[in-house]
């Protein structure tokens, strides 16, 4: 008789697509930035907020906590006066900026060419 895991069989996932799940969460306005600039290593909160710029500090944040929460990000603690917190990407973190740099990559080398197509579309639309 073959033993399974009840427990994995058991498990109903939030989003059942993987990709529609992962994508919700790490495609927002904010998220990418977010790992990206951790990707040379850990950094304080308001390192992070200078670096990326025009982001509120509650968005950060928000943002910070779901990346946490979805393990690309670490948050340490440190027991210091003044108390210190750093963010860092964990070993899923790291391993997503393979793929992150393809999909950069490709907005880089197709930007302007969707940014024409886009102006280019109302008359199109119009000539309908």
């Amino acid at each position: 008789m073959v033993e399974t895991n009840r427990a994995a069989e058991d498990f109903v996932f939030d989003q059942p697509c993987p990709i529609r799940d992962v994508l919700d969460r790490i495609g927002d306005q904010w998220s990418l930035l977010i790992l990206t600039a951790l990707e040379k290593g850990a950094k304080r909160f308001n390192a992070l907020s200078r670096e990326i710029g025009d982001v509120s500090k509650q968005m950060l944040s928000k943002t910070l906590k779901r990346l946490e929460q979805d393990g690309f990000v670490r948050r340490t603690l440190y027991a210091e006066v003044p108390l210190r917190v750093e963010y860092e990407l964990t070993e899923l973190g790291q391993s997503f900026l393979v793929p992150m740099k393809s999909l950069i990559a490709w907005a880089n080398a197709n930007h302007r060419t969707i940014c024409e197509t886009r102006k280019a579309f109302p008359s199109r639309a119009q000539a309908r």
